[in-house]
């Protein structure tokens, strides 16, 4: 079973690349955030052309989370369940084949120290509990998505002169680490260990991409049970090379199922 995540940085601006990936990798599930558009308008008749079904809870121009999947997806829930969070569009969670899947687009945060960093630390920690009163670390969990935190330094292009900044700042490695003590295993660095390998090149940087001058924000989580099925996790670069592309590429994992 394939599993990915991917930050379209908007579905229908990013539909054209969606169609091409999905067509030639053909992911079994593919959790994708920041699809920026209301249910209504959600691209459902060109997703289920390649065969796919779709969960989806977005909103107009902002956040939107989705989970497109070629097995029947169901027990389809958004939000926390809680009036903290209620209308930021930013959680999906069903069941495919036995699996939990967990698809979350994490507040960027925008500035270390502001409002909306005191927002992002308070959401993670609402999630935090979240995963406890609805999951069992003995449950085959998959969390995915854009975690916006790359958590260490060879998860960022300079870490020396990024840490302390939002989305490589201590305080949210710290709720991170809070979510991960859970029991999730990230399965990229149970795969591999280098630095330089990155799914976010800011497009404000002339060349970065090129340059390699990214950032590992995406990512994707396990449970032992899941972890143990877990025979690899890429990073999927070519994407961000195409022709109109999200600032963010796939993440792929490949269990044994």
């Amino acid at each position: 079973m394939k599993l990915a995540t991917f930050n379209a940085a908007g579905i229908r601006a990013r539909l054209g690349l969606l169609q091409e990936w999905i067509a030639d990798r053909e992911p079994d599930v593919l959790g994708i955030q920041e699809t920026k558009v209301e249910d209504g308008k959600f691209p459902i008749e060109a997703i289920e052309e390649l065969g796919y079904q779709a969960a989806f809870h977005g909103q107009k121009s902002w956040n939107g989370v989705a989970v497109l999947s070629r097995r029947p997806i169901s027990g389809v829930r958004t939000g926390m369940g809680d009036e903290l969070f209620p209308n930021d569009c930013r959680i999906i969670a069903c069941e495919v084949d036995g699996l939990h899947i967990l698809n979350t687009y994490v507040p960027n945060g925008y500035m270390a120290g502001s409002e909306k960093f005191e927002y992002k630390l308070a959401w993670m920690e609402r999630f935090a509990r979240y995963v406890h009163e609805n999951y069992s670390p003995s449950d085959p969990v998959v969390w995915m998505g854009d975690i916006n935190v790359a958590p260490k330094p060879e998860d960022v292009y300079d870490s020396k002169r990024f840490y302390g900044s939002v989305g490589h700042n201590p305080e949210e490695m710290k709720r991170l680490d809070e979510i991960v003590s859970f029991g999730f295993v990230d399965l990229f660095r149970e795969h591999h260990t280098e630095g330089g390998a990155y799914s976010f090149w800011d497009f404000t940087l002339p060349n970065g991409f090129k340059r390699n001058l990214g950032w590992r924000i995406d990512h994707i989580y396990g449970t032992e049970p899941v972890a143990k099925l877990c025979t690899d996790c890429v990073i999927d670069r070519e994407p961000r090379g195409w022709e109109k592309p999200s600032d963010h590429t796939f993440v792929v994992a490949t269990l044994a199922l």
